[in-house]
């Protein structure tokens, strides 16, 4: 019984530390897209190979135009590694939240005061690897300073891999200074960054995966190509996992396909899943498009709340609620579709925007977390059946991808 009673408190205080470390690792951008010049999609694998992570990873909206992120890799395994990764992570979050309350984001501030945060913590022998990086989407140029991290890897849009190699030795507290360069990312379309427990990883033919990833990178269109390119290779995982993908897509008119208005009307709703069916011809499956229309009209633009569709459901009113509402709304729901050609792949993207007041999709952490919840079912659906789901910053706009070939 003692040992039972050990090993469940044991269970217990890995999944507390677990879930601490998803609260370090900040993203602002779960689920979203990014609206600037164009449309980017922001992507994040992390996958652990303890419960003590020596990775870990950041992604922060600056401003309208800006966007910073990290990527941390703790010397060696376990708690050590973890301890060190962790508590700089967090230390430069704060960072961040106290420039941005100011409105005085400086990137040289930022490495300067956190290299001096770490360096009395970190042993004698102890060293970091680290990335720092600021994306600006209107100048379109990346600014960083890589501390003995792997190259990024960018794609630019005739299919030529930049390699942006570190400018900067590994982070110990003997570091006294620090370089920060600047490169254009006009033609890039694709970007990759990530820690050395992928390229290091043994592969299922006695080779490391450094020999695969660029070539992998070329052939991924997005996040879910990228993982299953690794762990199809990878013999066992012998370190942790980390990367950051981030694909600048080619939404307009040469590529727009497809697009109608709907009225908030359910038998428009009808009408749309029936001309999107007819669109799919079984190439895709239409049940992220089915459940996202049905929230644009339900929760976007008669703005019902998870709680009110429950109470119509169970007092067996929902259908005759939903036509009295309807009634006074004249808000448009528009579909827009998309066909992006990647190499030899073809892709959907489809949009739907509602004319709603949107919501906090801060909220789908939770939501994903526990894919039991009721509330969310009808997002958790859609991404299970597409090859990611992003809302834009307003949370009345969702755009989801699906591979035809």
């Amino acid at each position: 019984m003692k040992k039972e009673k050990k090993s469940a408190y044991s269970l217990y205080q890995e999944r507390l530390a677990f879930e601490k470390e998803l609260n370090i690792l900040r993203n602002d951008f779960y689920y979203k897209m990014i609206e600037s010049k164009d449309i980017s999609l922001v992507d994040f694998f992390y996958k652990p190979l303890d419960t003590l992570s020596g990775d870990a990873y950041t992604a922060r909206v600056i401003d309208e135009n800006r966007t910073f992120y990290l990527l941390v890799d703790g010397m060696g395994k376990g708690l050590s590694a973890s301890l060190t990764a962790m508590t700089m992570t967090a230390f430069i979050n704060h960072i961040i939240d106290k420039m941005k309350e100011h409105e005085s984001f400086s990137l040289d501030i930022l490495i300067k005061e956190s290299m001096d945060f770490i360096k009395p913590i970190l042993l004698d022998e102890e060293s970091l690897s680290i990335d720092y990086i600021l994306f600006d989407s209107y100048f379109l140029q990346l600014e960083y300073a890589k501390f003995s991290m792997p190259p990024f890897l960018l794609e630019e849009s005739n299919h030529n891999i930049l390699k942006i190699k570190a400018n900067n030795p590994p982070m110990s507290k003997w570091s006294k200074t620090y370089h920060v360069d600047r490169v254009s990312v006009k033609d890039v379309h694709k970007f990759l960054f990530y820690s050395d427990g992928i390229v290091e990883n043994s592969t299922k033919d006695a080779k490391t995966y450094n020999d695969f990833i660029k070539k992998d990178f070329l052939d991924s269109f997005t996040r879910e190509e990228m993982r299953e390119y690794i762990l199809g290779k990878i013999a066992q995982q012998e370190d942790d996992l980390t990367f950051i993908f981030i694909n600048r897509l080619e939404l307009n008119q040469k590529t727009l396909v497809y697009e109608k208005i709907f009225d908030t009307r359910l038998a428009a709703i009808d009408e749309a899943r029936e001309w999107y069916e007819n669109i799919c011809q079984n190439r895709w499956s239409d049940l992220a498009f089915n459940e996202l229309l049905m929230n644009a009209y339900e929760h976007g633009n008669l703005n019902i709340d998870s709680d009110k569709k429950h109470r119509m459901i169970e007092d067996d009113t929902y259908i005759e609620e939903m036509l009295a509402l309807e009634k006074e709304c004249d808000k448009k729901i528009t579909v827009q579709i998309y066909k992006i050609i990647n190499r030899s792949s073809s892709y959907m993207v489809t949009r739907i925007t509602d004319e709603g007041s949107g919501f906090d999709t801060n909220t789908l952490s939770t939501i994903f977390r526990n894919a039991k919840k009721f509330n969310g079912r009808g997002v958790f659906v859609s991404r299970k059946n597409s090859m990611g789901i992003y809302f834009n910053s307003k949370g009345n706009s969702v755009l989801f991808l699906n591979k035809i070939q």
